[in-house]
């Protein structure tokens, strides 16, 4: 191999490597900041085609509806905690140390974007509440299926404040 051919082939050798621990890199970084939605039945069972459950201290996200009487508020700072189910009736405890969007209020669809601290907690560093009564977020909707109604209360339940 003449030495010009030789200089060529270490050139484009180079450039592969280059090119390849740059894409790995990259893919990596990506990997480490995804935000993966799940249900809680998810999170608590795994995914329904793959099986697989997020690991703990993962970032993800977990959407369903807020559970009437869960929502427990600290008195002197703005912690608040509260369970979120979906269609199964499966429940994952978010805790949240912010100020809650104002339409967010109990029986409502949410979306919780956090770090899974244990199987069934997620402590939240965002949560977005639906924006009306008709609305929905689609990764909602779809987790809590077709069978979920309008909530309906019962005699001697709680009704959330209307503002």
């Amino acid at each position: 191999m003449n030495p010009r051919r030789k200089k060529r082939l270490t050139l484009a050798v180079a450039l592969i490597v280059g090119v390849a621990g740059a894409a790995s890199l990259l893919l990596y970084a990506l990997n480490s900041n995804l935000n993966l939605f799940y249900t809680p039945n998810e999170i608590i069972h795994g995914k329904n085609d793959t099986g697989i459950k997020p690991e703990i201290g993962q970032r993800i996200r977990v959407g369903g509806m807020v559970t009437l009487g869960s929502m427990v508020r600290d008195p002197d700072s703005l912690h608040v905690e509260f369970a979120v189910h979906d269609s199964t009736g499966t429940e994952v405890i978010v805790t949240y140390d912010d100020l809650l969007p104002d339409l967010f209020r109990e029986g409502q669809g949410i979306v919780a974007q956090g770090v899974l601290v244990d199987s069934g907690k997620l402590e939240a560093t965002e949560v977005l509440a639906k924006h009306d009564e008709n609305y929905m977020p689609p990764e909602v909707a779809e987790a809590m299926g077709k069978q979920h109604k309008k909530l309906e209360y019962k005699e001697g339940d709680v009704k959330p404040a209307q503002y």
